[in-house]
């Protein structure tokens, strides 16, 4: 209640009516003083993602932040892309070039193809599975990168670019190294197995079986998924005892037994060393499958 003599002026009157006629402002004003801090980033725009990092015409700066041993002559590098959100841009099908100088030789740069085995999905890095050969020059120039080196990366390359559903069943015929585009396409596949229909069979072709690359992870994944989504054959030139695959090269039966038949709604990719290649292309034609039913990385 007023007092006159201790508010002679008769202020306080004058107050308690002005927050009586602007009491919902005042309300207002305590309500956003009070919540608007957690508010507030939720009244943000959201943060722009950065693009794609690969350019077809731009060769840019990959550190290598990872290196993990898989065999005695097998590594996993993994390099870091510009920004943790942002995605590699390479199509399921096509690869990468790398360049580096080789300061040893001298020669003004080393370039090769490469196919990541990392997912479309994965974002702000890039795992790259290689062997490292004794005369191959880039795989020893990689394995010698200590954490923090840098290589120069450009891309997408290549003529094949893998479409969901475009077929029923994708034959593939792999021999060392040449796993590695075969694994992008069908780790793709398998990974939206309820989305993507198509069934893949895999032949794989190694001179002992510690060449096999990625051995355990080809292993869960025909456990997994079973021969009628994805059918997994080894063949070994020098197989160890009990061994349960075929032995010696690809032959045409080999290939006639474990790859889908020629067909409209099959393809027959194939990846490996030169002479395999040639003669596993030979033998895909005298089985009747024709230029289109075929391609090789």
């Amino acid at each position: 209640m007023w007092n006159p003599v201790e508010d002679p002026w008769g202020i306080f009157p004058i107050i308690v009516d002005f927050i009586e006629a602007h009491i919902f402002w005042f309300a207002l004003a305590s309500f956003i003083a009070v919540f608007m801090p957690a508010w507030y980033p939720l009244l943000k725009p959201p943060p722009q993602l950065p693009g794609p990092f690969l350019s077809p015409d731009l060769w840019q700066k990959m550190p290598l932040i990872g290196k993990e041993i898989l065999s005695h002559n097998t590594r996993r590098f993994r390099f870091a892309l510009p920004h943790p959100h942002q995605a590699l841009g390479l199509p399921i099908g096509q690869h990468i070039s790398l360049r580096a100088e080789d300061e040893d030789s001298g020669a003004p740069m080393l370039l090769r193809p490469y196919t990541p085995v990392s997912t479309l999905e994965q974002t702000g890095l890039v795992d790259f599975v290689i062997k490292v050969y004794p005369e191959g020059k880039m795989s020893q120039h990689l394995d010698k990168m200590t954490l923090g080196d840098c290589i120069l990366a450009k891309g997408p390359k290549g003529r094949f670019e893998y479409v969901k559903n475009k077929w029923k069943h994708i034959g593939m015929v792999a021999g060392g190294t040449g796993l590695t585009p075969m694994y992008q396409v069908f780790n793709h596949i398998l990974r939206d197995a309820f989305g993507d229909g198509t069934r893949v069979s895999l032949i794989y072709a190694n001179v002992t079986e510690a060449d096999i690359l990625m051995k355990k992870e080809l292993d869960i994944q025909a456990r997994v998924h079973g021969d009628k989504k994805f059918a997994l054959h080894y063949v070994l030139n020098d197989p160890p005892a009990e061994w349960t695959g075929s032995t010696g090269f690809v032959t045409k039966d080999i290939l006639q037994a474990h790859l889908p038949a020629p067909g409209p709604d099959t393809i027959i990719l194939r990846c490996g060393p030169l002479p395999m290649n040639i003669a596993v292309g030979k033998a895909l034609d005298e089985l009747g499958y024709s230029a289109e039913q075929q391609f090789q990385f």
